[in-house]
């Protein structure tokens, strides 16, 4: 298993921090994915996200500050990452800040441009805010063009400069009609600080491709990678960790954004992997994430991480951890369950191949008169209770919609079904047509007359 460039050309933004790099990404990508705060050096990790101009896919990187003074403690691992983004591109964009004019730190970006063998194409930012009136010449000092003046914000002269960067593409196609998009499955890697999420992104990648350290809040935006696997295609996204909101409000403005991007990243998933740490088992937290991803309607699989650090604790450990955290998230006891370990790699392929047959059974049709068949079984076995003084009686089902599988049931009268046999017919359901990890929804109606 290897990583794969993007079939998409990769167009990349560098620049000092908080000159609009994550406002650009943002407005291009038509996304909120890219944390934006007045804070320097807010963005650490690559952020990378499908965008297209002119009927061609891209694929646009955000990387972190890579220049300029900073107190971050984990600096050097943002230039480091940034340094590979930059060595995959097809075309970089230089952002700079019009208000501030042309300033040693862009020099020096500049410098470490120059032997790139891509095109380099400036874009002069906030050229709204009156201060930058008549400032883009400044930046012909750097002999780098075109040079493009833009307000990421307003989206003034974005379009200008997406034809730049199209028109300076090598080997495009110039027929208007874009390449088929491959079919792409997308994976919410999500849980508390510190449980191994990036580790875990990296371990699937083969290569570092999310910052890792042992501070909690290490990631603030969400990681977004690619990974080809026997010919399947994954959008892996590594989220923030997701803290109690007491103490995401504590931990102020930058976490209380990134808490709640990774949140839209469950909502866009087709399957959550909820990351547990082994040694402290599952959390009211986790069963809080667990709850989210389950009412999101996405696919749910639990990956117990740091299983290396419980060897030795005897045959029976691994069945009594399991029931345990079975307890805790009793509602996802349709989750199949991983032990796994980032660190080593033990059971990780295990993982992608679990990922796949998930994703696959959340987009499951089962035939009308094989679902009716199962009704007929299944109700002469356990028919519904009946609260009143009718027989409540199951005429017929029919599947409705799928991610997740929707299934509505028509009865004899306006009812609906008691909680116990709601989850006796999803349990049924899933037995019988293969629905492993992914939730199910039941609707109950009264054939009409």
């Amino acid at each position: 298993m290897a990583l794969k460039r993007s079939g998409a050309p990769t167009v990349v933004l560098v620049g000092r921090p908080n000159v609009g790099k994550s406002t650009l990404f943002n407005r291009v990508t038509g996304t909120r994915r890219a944390i934006v705060t007045p804070v320097a050096g807010t963005t650490r990790d690559t952020n990378a996200h499908p965008a297209e101009w002119r009927g061609l896919p891209l694929s646009l990187v955000d990387t972190g500050g890579m220049f300029g003074a900073t107190t971050d403690d984990l600096h050097h691992q943002v230039v480091e990452h940034g340094r590979k983004a930059i060595a995959l591109a097809d075309v970089v964009v230089f952002v700079v800040d019009g208000r501030d004019g042309l300033v040693p730190g862009d020099e020096e970006i500049a410098a470490a441009l120059r032997p790139l063998e891509c095109p380099v194409i400036v874009a002069v930012n906030k050229t709204d805010d009156r201060r930058a009136r008549g400032r883009s010449v400044e930046f012909y000092r750097l002999g780098i063009e075109p040079i493009i003046e833009i307000a990421a914000e307003h989206g003034n002269g974005v379009g200008d400069l997406l034809d730049e960067v199209v028109d300076r593409i090598p080997h495009v196609r110039r027929d208007g009609v874009p390449p088929p998009r491959e079919p792409e499955t997308r994976v919410a890697i999500v849980g508390r600080p510190n449980v191994g999420k990036s580790s875990l992104l990296n371990r699937l990648l083969h290569e570092e491709r999310s910052i890792v350290s042992e501070l909690p809040g290490t990631t603030r935006d969400t990681v977004d990678a690619v990974l080809r696997w026997h010919k399947r295609t994954f959008r892996i996204l590594d989220t923030a960790g997701i803290r109690r909101p007491g103490r995401v409000a504590r931990a102020g403005q930058i976490e209380s954004v990134s808490v709640t991007i990774a949140r839209r990243a469950i909502e866009q998933a087709d399957v959550a992997v909820l990351v547990v740490d082994a040694e402290e088992g599952a959390t009211d937290q986790d069963a809080t994430i667990a709850g989210e991803a389950d009412k999101a309607g996405c696919g749910v699989i639990v990956a117990v991480n740091k299983w290396d650090l419980t060897k030795g604790r005897g045959q029976d450990y691994s069945k009594e951890f399991d029931d345990r955290m079975r307890q805790q998230l009793k509602f996802l006891d349709y989750a199949p369950v991983l032990h796994i370990s980032a660190r080593t790699g033990e059971r990780t392929p295990k993982l992608l191949e679990t990922i796949d047959r998930v994703a696959a059974a959340r987009m499951k049709r089962v035939p009308t008169a094989e679902l009716n068949r199962f009704v007929q079984a299944v109700t002469a076995v356990h028919p519904p209770a009946s609260p009143g003084r009718r027989e409540v009686r199951i005429l017929y089902a029919a599947q409705t919609g799928v991610a997740p599988p929707t299934f509505v049931f028509f009865t004899n009268v306006a009812t609906s079904f008691h909680f116990s046999y709601e989850r006796f017919l999803a349990n049924r359901l899933r037995e019988s047509f293969g629905l492993e990890g992914t939730p199910i929804r039941l609707q109950v109606r009264r054939r009409s007359k």
